[in-house]
């Protein structure tokens, strides 16, 4: 699982402060550090997003947690604390609120589809989702209790291709980095993932991935310790802001 502690100097305004930079949330407590489990696929964007959520509000850190969802949600399932979950689908949100573990509704905040990757140079001659069916290959993909497998597995039954993976990784982030290294010839991933690779990879698009939608909730968890800076959070993400940011990144609206 990967992990990224963002503890950036608070700059700005106070929660309840509208131009008085002494205001304080009285919400937040002493530690006032919001913990956010976030599927991995959310690394680039909530980064951004927390910086400037923790300048714009005195005196509060935001702690991201990045790893596959499923892997997050068995997490809060056996006690880890956090305020916030965000799912890359949802299924796994779905499965916490069975448990009653959520506080209120999941709110939809962002859509993703996949598309195959290739080192730069394409060693594989990849141009079809087809082609990740050739044993000769090595392909590689998320495991199908993540998210991105699931999709992955439902993307290719649609266009009649059977996968040959080599791997079958934990997170996007995993499958993407493997193909960056040049550890694998192919591998499927979320579009927001290829997009920020840049450089490190070549793209090839799959007929029919939009019809294979991820969709991302949110939501507060029942023992958050922090649940008004929870709810502010999610605000956050769902404003017209936090979908900008959201967009630029490559996701699609909810």
């Amino acid at each position: 699982m990967k992990r990224l502690a963002l503890l950036v100097p608070a700059l700005a305004l106070g929660l309840s402060g509208c131009g008085n930079s002494d205001a304080v949330d009285p919400r937040a407590d002493v530690d006032s550090t919001l913990t956010v489990f976030a599927a991995a696929s959310l690394k680039g964007s909530f980064t951004e997003l927390a910086d400037r959520f923790e300048e714009q509000n005195e005196g509060v850190t935001v702690e991201l947690s990045f790893a596959g969802s499923s892997d997050l949600a068995a997490q809060i399932a056996e006690g880890a604390p956090a305020d916030v979950f965000a799912s890359a689908d949802e299924r796994n949100m779905t499965t916490l609120v069975d448990e009653d573990l959520v506080e209120g509704e999941p709110e939809a905040f962002a859509t993703n589809t996949l598309v195959i990757v290739t080192p730069p140079d394409d060693p594989g001659d990849v141009t079809s989702l087809a082609d990740l069916g050739n044993p000769d290959l090595d392909v590689v993909v998320c495991a199908p209790q993540v998210p991105c497998g699931a999709a992955s597995e439902k993307l290719a039954e649609k266009a009649g291709v059977t996968l040959a993976p080599d791997s079958e990784e934990q997170s996007v982030t995993d499958v993407l980095a493997k193909v960056a290294a040049g550890e694998a010839d192919a591998g499927l991933v979320y579009v927001t993932d290829a997009e920020a690779a840049g450089d490190d990879v070549e793209t090839v698009e799959v007929p029919g991935a939009d019809d294979v939608v991820n969709t991302y909730p949110i939501a507060a968890l029942a023992d958050a310790r922090q649940p008004g800076l929870a709810q502010d959070w999610i605000e956050w993400v769902t404003s017209d802001e936090g979908q900008k940011v959201l967009d630029d990144a490559g996701f699609g609206p909810p």
